[in-house]
């Protein structure tokens, strides 16, 4: 369901809420211009491709990549506008100094356990970098999710990289299963509306069962449309993926800047691949050692966190602040008590749509990504008590991949297939709602919503490869692992996890004291001068760097 989807997730989803909201009319203009996105993917070599290496692509399984698909030469064209599936929109704008953005398509083995079998294609962006002299290589980039669309990531994001661009190809990917890179297809619009409309924390045995229900039918739907790629779209292929990258890029080494998801998509490729890491930073750092309920539990308690410090900011600002009450708690009162009654009633949305409980809910976690967000969750509260919830269903649809003519990317669907392809766990309604205690009890908010989104793959059709993914890579190159402390979405202690398991002179954790989901594009110059320093100069920060 929509807030279990979360899991893993990042905020590309709230670049899109910007223009959601400015087509339902609910945008202050006094509000914030942008949200920072966790889910970044950048570039490949200008040229990158002319040169491929000669050295055979490795995997776990002992198998090579042909021959003809590490040898194959990129087709880079002038992009199109994105489809449908990796959420629309006009074609990228030339970057500053009027650079055209480009694109192509790479085919890597369906089956990496047959490598000589079938191919899937693999849709690629790149910047080229502006010093051709001092170039190091291409800096490859995942924004997270999974499920977002490196396609439309990384223009999204570009500004913010535009620094690393001076001696990198920025490049990015549809990884499978994603936006044009087989993307996984399930529902259809209007049952993707209903689904996302209906209740997703059942209190009695009826809602139960339609709860369940829609499950079921919304994996059917899946294997029906895409049961050929659905159990091929695991992490670890994906990571196979992008060594394939490597090769066909022509560069010695993956250099490499994973966000949110896309730091779990990076620590099993240095688990698989540590000889071929290059300069590499996580940022908004996910924890490999958490199985699918302690990942809930851990981001139900990081929601909480980041809406407790929304309330703190509200109060201090006083009587500037629309929603009621003198402290913290008096606020949180309200937003449950409010989120409570649409629950009961749904109220007034966009258009025909109302508001459902589950939607609201999911548009107060969308907010929550990045403090830019507050003055829109604090105006979409006030006008939702007022009876009005459509700056809520917009930032909902904007978490769910739904643009305001009604068409969906493939964001969520995809986000169910790789979480399903990774995760062993399968948990059944009896041990769902055993595990709810310790969910309210963590977010009277979230908790709710995140417990029952342990069902989310417990009818899937294709079993799970892991239960917590392998990330030990000893000889890799240093990593520099980022930790936001107020981030909702990869709480910050998954940043140490990761760096410890990543293995001793391997993980180099630095400490960000800020808000939201992310630290390098909150602008904050230290942390921005410590991660270009890495990344463009070679200097390692010094381990337990602390940047507030």
């Amino acid at each position: 369901m929509p807030l279990s989807s979360v899991r893993r997730s990042a905020t590309l989803a709230a670049v899109t809420a910007v223009a959601l909201l400015s087509a339902s009319g609910c945008a202050d203009p006094a509000g914030p211009g942008r949200g920072d996105g966790p889910d970044a993917a950048r570039g490949t070599p200008a040229g990158g491709n002319a040169h491929p290496s000669s050295t055979r692509a490795r995997t776990d399984t002992g198998t090579a990549t042909p021959n003809r698909l590490t040898g194959q030469r990129l087709d880079w064209k002038a992009c199109p506008a994105p489809a449908d599936s990796q959420g629309g929109g006009t074609a990228p704008s030339p970057l500053p100094g009027g650079t055209a953005w480009q694109c192509a398509t790479m085919k890597a083995p369906l089956d990496y356990a047959k490598p000589g079998g079938a191919t899937i294609d693999i849709d690629l962006i790149r910047a080229p970098a502006r010093d051709t002299k001092r170039r190091i290589g291409s800096l490859v980039f995942n924004f997270g999710g999974p499920g977002g669309s490196g396609i439309t990531g990384l223009p999204a994001f570009a500004k913010d990289y535009e620094k690393l661009r001076s001696r990198y190809d920025l490049v990015s990917f549809d990884p499978r299963g994603v936006g044009q890179s087989d993307g996984v297809k399930c529902e259809n619009a209007r049952q993707l509306d209903a689904y996302f409309a209906q209740d997703a924390t059942p209190a009695t045995p009826a809602q139960e069962r339609a709860y369940t229900k829609s499950l079921k039918e919304f994996a059917a739907a899946c294997e029906k449309n895409s049961g050929r790629i659905l159990p091929y779209v695991g992490t670890a292929n994906a990571a196979r993926d992008m060594e394939l990258m490597r090769q066909v890029l022509g560069d010695e080494k993956l250099h490499y800047f994973g966000i949110s998801y896309g730091t779990e998509l990076g620590g099993v490729y240095a688990h698989l691949y540590p000889k071929s890491v290059g300069r590499a930073v996580f940022d908004a750092v996910v924890d490999p050692t958490q199985n699918a309920e302690q990942g809930s539990l851990g981001q139900a308690k990081g929601f909480q966190l980041a809406l407790d410090n929304f309330e703190k900011d509200c109060v201090a600002r006083g009587s500037a602040c629309r929603l009621p009450g003198t402290t913290p708690q008096q606020i949180q009162s309200f937003i449950v008590k409010l989120l409570d009654r649409i629950q009961q009633k749904p109220i007034a949305g966009i258009g025909n749509r109302q508001l459902t409980g589950t939607q609201a809910t999911n548009g107060v976690a969308q907010a929550l990504y990045s403090k830019d967000f507050w003055p829109y969750l604090e105006q979409g509260l006030d006008e939702a008590d007022g009876g009005s919830g459509a700056l809520l269903l917009a930032l909902s649809d904007s978490m769910n991949g739904r643009d305001q003519d009604g068409r969906y990317s493939n964001l969520q669907a995809a986000n169910v297939a790789v979480n399903c392809a990774d995760s062993k766990e399968r948990y059944t309604l009896a041990q769902t709602k055993a595990k709810l205690p310790e969910f309210r009890k963590a977010s009277p908010v979230f908790g709710d919503f995140l417990g029952w989104g342990l069902l989310s793959c417990s009818h899937w059709p294709v079993k799970g490869e892991w239960s917590t993914p392998a990330v030990s890579a000893p000889g890799s190159a240093p990593i520099l692992i980022v930790g936001n402390t107020g981030d909702p979405a990869t709480p910050y202690a998954g940043a140490r996890a990761m760096a410890k398991a990543l293995g001793k002179g391997v993980g180099v954790e630095l400490t960000y004291h800020g808000q939201g989901h992310g630290s390098y594009d909150s602008g904050d110059p230290c942390v921005q001068k410590a991660v270009n320093g890495y990344l463009l100069d070679g200097k390692v920060p010094a381990a337990g760097t602390v940047c507030s």
